[in-house]
């Protein structure tokens, strides 16, 4: 791929980032474990882990923007930094929200046929934290599309040049 498509890549992924980051900081801000059993009474252990979950998310977002923006801030533009940032931004980011490690929620695959949304919680949550992850759930489908070349992509390239 050339540098202008890689560049154009890194600059929409932390357009993304920054909108997303944003959404997490902005609930994780405003919302307590408290706040989640006032909206609707549920397992005190679920929406811990639902809380903890997000502020990971949160964590990895946030450091895949700063990488993003130091490799969009050098004087030279460095194409293999870049691959190598959109690829764990994919791992760390993109996975972690489809797929995360506490299992709190799970992708439907078969959603996606539907149009519906393809994040299933394994048990009822407020509507709060439902809203969250819909309004998110559209940018990280997008993001996963852009990115998944890199899944097999970069990982070619770093068996290769061994």
């Amino acid at each position: 791929m050339g540098n202008s498509i890689v560049k154009t890549q890194l600059e929409d992924v932390a357009a993304f980032l920054t909108e997303t980051v944003k959404s997490l900081e902005d609930f994780l801000n405003e919302t307590t474990y408290t706040m989640l059993q006032q909206e609707k009474s549920g397992d005190e252990a679920y929406y811990k882990g639902l809380l903890s979950t997000l502020r990971r998310l949160l964590v990895h977002c946030e450091e895949g923007l700063e990488v993003s923006k130091i490799v969009l801030k050098n004087e030279v533009f460095h194409k293999a930094a870049a691959e190598k940032t959109l690829y764990k931004i994919y791992h760390q980011c993109i996975e972690e929200f489809f797929s995360p490690k506490n299992d709190q929620w799970y992708e439907d695959s078969r959603s996606a046929y539907t149009g519906r949304n393809s994040i299933k919680f394994h048990q009822d949550v407020p509507e709060k934290v439902s809203a969250l992850i819909k309004k998110l759930e559209s940018g990280f489908q997008s993001a996963r599309e852009e990115l998944e070349f890199y899944e097999t992509d970069y990982r070619t390239k770093m068996i290769q040049s061994k």
